[in-house]
């Protein structure tokens, strides 16, 4: 089965799916369900992230849709004088922080062809070029596990399915949630199919 790709945001009355999309787009379903249910139990999950989000649904569905991050009302009271920039280059996005070495790593630095800004750039640069692959598959998993964490804690084979999210066994997942609610699976496994993206493409090579 081919999971459904990973939303903006998505929201979960009990183990059913009623939206997916914006943020705006599913606090206004899950409001008019609240409406029409008051004892309704609503979850609204970061399709980033995969945690929960507390959203105050009090009053109407303007009241509440105005309170959103984003919104002109609350854009309004978030807005702050801007700071003064620091010392750097602001026009190419470069700005001075302090970085604190060991004497022996100034004097490395320094005998670096374009000095220690440069080399500093182009070590961080390396680093982020080999960590990316490790770095993602590390967000899916904590994305997948927060998610998996608040709705399928009750779910067979979870702590196995945990188990084989951590231990990149994409076939042996799949098949642990496989009796899940539909709804719930598709999303654990659209979440979790980012931390096994590696292992799907080398197979497929």
């Amino acid at each position: 089965m081919n999971p459904p790709p990973a939303t903006d945001y998505i929201v979960f009355e009990g183990d059913r799916r009623i939206a997916a999309g914006s943020l705006r787009d599913v606090v206004h379903a899950a409001k008019e369900v609240l409406d029409q249910r008051k004892d309704a139990s609503i979850l609204i999950f970061d399709g980033v992230t995969g945690g929960p989000i507390d959203i105050d649904f009090r009053g109407t569905v303007a009241a509440v849709l105005a309170r959103l991050p984003g919104s002109a009302a609350a854009s309004a009271e978030d807005a702050t004088p801007s700071a003064p920039r620091g010392p750097g280059r602001p026009k190419l996005g470069v700005v001075a922080r302090e970085v604190t070495l060991l004497p022996r790593h100034w004097d490395w630095l320094a005998q670096q062809p374009g000095g220690a800004s440069v080399a500093l750039r182009r070590l961080v640069e390396e680093a982020r070029r080999h960590g990316e692959d490790r770095d993602r598959v590390r967000r899916a998993q904590d994305a997948a596990y927060r998610f998996m964490s608040a709705m399928g804690g009750d779910k067979p084979h979870y702590e196995d399915a945990i188990r084989a999210l951590f231990a990149d066994e994409a076939a042996r997942f799949e098949k642990l949630i496989a009796a899940w609610p539909a709804d719930v699976r598709d999303y654990a496994l659209a979440l979790a199919e980012r931390a096994f993206h590696l292992e799907t493409e080398a197979g497929s090579g």
